[in-house]
């Protein structure tokens, strides 16, 4: 892999990834009102643990999904540690999601699926 682009992970739900399947696989939709912040994470297994335990119990199933944008891009984003070691988040303020989906690169795509 080249170092233009990083990987990211983010769990959803299944009525977000339905929204991100009419994008093409191409776009995050927009936050809701009460959602000011668009977080993707950095680790997999960060990703694992908030769809399985989380999105499954409230949503009735959880996906993990990953997708690269360019790495010259996200360095406007301070990485953020959520809990332990490797509970990071990037912080994507939801006025700024359009621009962050204009640097995505390639499809965004389910890794995982848990029910």
């Amino acid at each position: 892999m080249d170092n233009s682009t990083t990987q990211l992970w983010r769990p959803a739900g299944p009525a977000e990834l339905e929204l991100v399947r009419q994008s093409g696989w191409r776009a995050w939709p927009p936050r809701l009102p009460d959602q000011p912040i668009f977080y993707p994470v950095l680790n997999e297994d960060y990703a694992v643990k908030i769809a399985r335990d989380w999105n499954v119990r409230y949503d009735g199933a959880g996906y993990v999904t990953r997708f690269r944008v360019e790495t010259a891009f996200l360095a406007r984003y301070p990485v953020r540690q959520a809990g332990g070691e490797t509970i990071l988040e990037l912080w994507v303020p939801a006025e700024e999601l359009e621009e962050f989906n204009a640097h995505l690169v390639g499809e965004i795509e389910v890794v995982h699926e848990f029910r």
